[in-house]
């Protein structure tokens, strides 16, 4: 008889939690199936194709290849963050490339937040062209839901500063947020536009996937194909990348999610590196404006940074700035430590690519970031 009671409770609850689970938004549903976002999400949604290079242009290897040995120490940490690929460039050249966890040099990961960069990129190629006339220009110009009202004052140059004053949410466990939505939803054209301001714009910097996600609607509504075609023709192309990357939507045929979920290489990502090094230029082509490029790489100083305690030193337009050691340089950062570093003092990139990353923070970077540059550093000339 209690055997039966507790079949009837376990069924009971059963029951109520699968009509709970039915009632919640298809977001929430999506997240309580997948979970934690992660680089190995490429396949479970819709995508867009970035179409490659009909000639690949690669990297060769380094005399010296693969000569550095990681200590124990070193691996135990690797193993630690879960790291599936980490590659070290220098002169054009491959001094170390190791990949773990079944991953290739030919596997696609999810480079989250580091994707902010590219729409960073897209932005300014547009702007060369005149599709976008002013980094100045009113969104409302693109965008005719930010005509009236507080949105009336957002400019392109907000959103590539994160300085927009938007109401975004920017929390990634949560499982009622923006972001979450963004991630699992359906509809992230609607979740943006309905972002109210909630400080003046243009005034302090802080950290809003919203912000980069409204700039490329602002982007896709001034070019005449999308933008993951876009993608393909003007940067992904021109850098004679070796393979397809994926875009992922919001649904078939939706939009692209593009404050993440560009899908690429660790050797494809170096590409861009190798652009940023070269002030925009691959092998003679001028691909983006150099003075774009250079202030795009340099830190919005005119902006209030997050902690209330300066000037912003530590973003440009959609690219980080990492101090280090007492240089600075450029880098591309994702969710899970997605991270494309571009270091010029050294004419040099390194890639880390992985599923997880510190959760302690000093300041604006967590403190696994400086781990892998020690490793690099040992390994560069």
């Amino acid at each position: 008889m209690r055997n039966k009671r507790l079949l009837i409770g376990l069924g009971a609850v059963l029951l109520l939690s699968a009509a709970v689970y039915c009632c919640l938004p298809f977001y929430m549903r999506q997240a309580l199936i997948h979970w934690y976002p992660d680089i190995s999400d490429t396949y479970i949604f819709a995508s867009n194709k970035v179409e490659k290079a009909d000639s690949c242009w690669d990297f060769p290897a380094a005399s010296d290849f693969n000569a550095y040995e990681m200590t124990e120490a070193e691996n135990d940490f690797m193993d630690e963050m879960q790291t599936v690929s980490f590659l070290v460039i220098q002169h054009d050249s491959v001094l170390y490339e190791e990949y773990r966890d079944g991953w290739t040099p030919s596997t696609l990961s999810n480079i989250f937040s580091a994707t902010k960069s590219i729409v960073g990129l897209l932005v300014g190629i547009a702007h060369q062209e005149g599709y976008i006339g002013s980094l100045d220009d009113k969104v409302g110009k693109y965008l005719p839901e930010f005509n009236e009202g507080d949105k009336a004052g957002i400019t392109v140059r907000h959103l590539l500063t994160m300085s927009s004053g938007l109401n975004w949410d920017e929390a990634y466990t949560a499982l009622v947020s923006k972001t979450t939505e963004a991630y699992y939803g359906d509809n992230i054209r609607r979740l943006v536009m309905d972002l109210e301001p909630e400080e003046e714009p243009g005034k302090r910097y802080s950290y809003k996937s919203g912000d980069t996600q409204l700039l490329s609607f602002v982007l896709e509504a001034a070019i005449p194909v999308t933008i993951s075609e876009y993608a393909g023709e003007k940067l992904w192309k021109p850098i004679q990348a070796c393979n397809d990357a994926l875009w992922n939507l919001d649904r078939e045929g939706g939009d692209e999610k593009t404050y993440c979920c560009f899908n690429t290489t660790a050797r494809d990502l170096a590409h861009l590196g190798r652009l940023i090094l070269c002030g925009g230029n691959w092998n003679g082509r001028q691909v983006i404006d150099a003075e774009y490029l250079k202030e795009a790489v340099s830190p919005a100083s005119y902006l209030e940074n997050e902690f209330g305690d300066g000037a912003l030193d530590y973003y440009g337009f959609q690219i980080w700035v990492v101090h280090y050691k007492g240089i600075s340089f450029p880098a591309f950062r994702g969710l899970g430590g997605q991270y494309l570093f571009v270091i010029p003092q050294k004419n040099a990139m390194v890639v880390r690519l992985g599923h997880k990353r510190s959760d302690v923070y000093n300041r604006e970077k967590t403190i696994d970031l400086d781990r892998y540059l020690d490793i690099a550093f040992k390994i560069l000339r």
